[in-house]
């Protein structure tokens, strides 16, 4: 009898320890709350890094490729050095210093300049591209420009009568084996130079213009050919747009020394 209290004594006295025991422990851990701290800072990180990325990817969505940065590229072009804005530049793959075989520009007209906030809807708007003038610019492969080449080519490739077209140009029909498709030859004679020579694909009504059914080249500084497109909508300025390319280019030339052939 007194075995069985005395066992029961010490059963109850150990029960009394452990839950005391048990009282004294912390209702969290400091592992657990490490591992929760840590969980916490990771959550964080990738909430700014989504909101972050989130707002460079959606800017690059809205920009499609187009940029407004200003900054100067310097780029080498056969025997000419020329410094474009980064925004005038067409494709980004294009937009670093270094030597080039052509560049590719795109420029409102006719504030002659890159994407911008301002000028964006004519750069984003499919219905309102005809307001763009393309260049390609590239080391020239011709001794002379498509003016030059009325007299020598083009004379040779006319085909019927010309015909009085507006804004002071003559148009002249192409031989259909020629291999120039549906274009015609525009001409218009210049004080003090050779006669102005562009190449179109008129469309069947004004509202159908394209945004470069008119094309032509000309030659800047010490050996550039800018091939330049335009929609046929603007005919009524070739003349402001040939001078304010021309223009244009010979800004952005580095060797300004030489910017007539």
């Amino acid at each position: 009898m007194f075995f069985l209290r005395r066992t029961e004594t010490r059963r109850t006295a150990m029960s009394h320890a452990a839950q005391s025991a048990s009282d004294e422990q912390p209702l969290l851990s400091m592992g657990f709350l490490l591992r929760t701290m840590v969980v916490i800072s990771v959550l964080a990180v990738l909430t700014v890094a989504i909101s972050i990325g989130g707002r460079w990817f959606g800017r690059h969505i809205s920009l499609a490729g187009n940029t407004d940065s200003t900054a100067e590229i310097t780029l080498t072009i056969g025997r000419d050095t020329v410094k474009f804005p980064e925004n005038a530049i067409r494709f980004p793959s294009q937009r670093h210093d270094g030597a080039a075989e052509r560049i590719d520009l795109y420029l409102a007209w006719p504030a002659m300049q890159g994407y911008s906030k301002d000028t964006h809807l004519q750069f984003d708007d499919i219905a309102r591209s005809s307001g763009l003038i393309f260049l390609q610019i590239a080391q020239s492969t011709m001794s002379r420009d498509m003016s030059g080449r009325l007299e020598p080519i083009y004379s040779h490739l006319i085909e019927g009568a010309a015909e009085p077209f507006r804004d002071g140009l003559t148009l002249h029909r192409l031989r259909a084996d020629a291999g120039y498709g549906d274009e015609v030859l525009l001409t218009a004679p210049v004080g003090g130079g050779p006669d102005y020579v562009v190449r179109c694909i008129l469309p069947s009504a004004p509202d159908k213009a394209a945004s470069g059914d008119c094309q032509r080249d000309i030659k800047v500084g010490k050996d550039l050919s800018v091939l330049y497109r335009f929609s046929s909508s603007h005919l009524d300025d070739w003349e402001h747009i040939d001078a304010a390319i021309r223009t244009f280019v010979e800004a952005c030339l580095v060797n300004r020394s030489a910017t007539r052939p």
